[in-house]
């Protein structure tokens, strides 16, 4: 009785694997896009970031001096009912200010954000586009190559 031959399948997996190349072109163009958008997106952060810390910082120093004021020894005690409604009215418009200077930059950040990414999708969609027509150029060719060969 003869003996069974096995296929050696890594072989056939080798060969079947190199008829079909892989750029690997297209995936670092992929990660250096995604790296940049990082980096950009990053940058929005790090910017917003630094801005709200500014008004946070000025709103700070602004409210320590009117607490000065404030706890300063009055003569007339009528001058301590009017130092803290001073107080109040000027830290219900540092407040308002300081809210709105909040907002700009948050609207700011979500202009820059969609911008951002409407730019990487457009990026995104070429790589991937590119990478496939190159892919299905690279098939088509070995598959030819293939026929070809038998």
């Amino acid at each position: 009785m003869p003996a069974a031959k096995t296929q050696d399948y890594s072989k056939i997996m080798k060969d079947m694997l190199g008829a079909f190349p892989v750029d690997m072109t297209s995936m670092q163009d992929a990660f250096k896009t995604q790296a940049t958008l990082g980096e950009k997106l990053s940058k929005v952060a790090l910017d917003a970031a630094e801005k709200s810390t500014e008004i946070s910082t000025k709103w700070t120093k602004e409210t320590l001096g009117k607490v000065g004021d404030v706890t300063a020894v009055k003569a007339d005690p009528a001058d301590y009912t009017k130092a803290m409604t001073d107080f109040a009215s000027a830290q219900a418009e540092m407040t308002a200010e300081s809210m709105a200077a909040f907002a700009e930059i948050a609207k700011k950040v979500q202009m820059e954000t969609v911008e951002l990414m409407m730019a990487a999708g457009k990026d995104i969609s070429e790589d991937a586009s590119a990478a496939v027509k190159k892919a299905t150029a690279e098939v088509t060719s070995a598959a030819k190559k293939a026929t070809a060969a038998k």
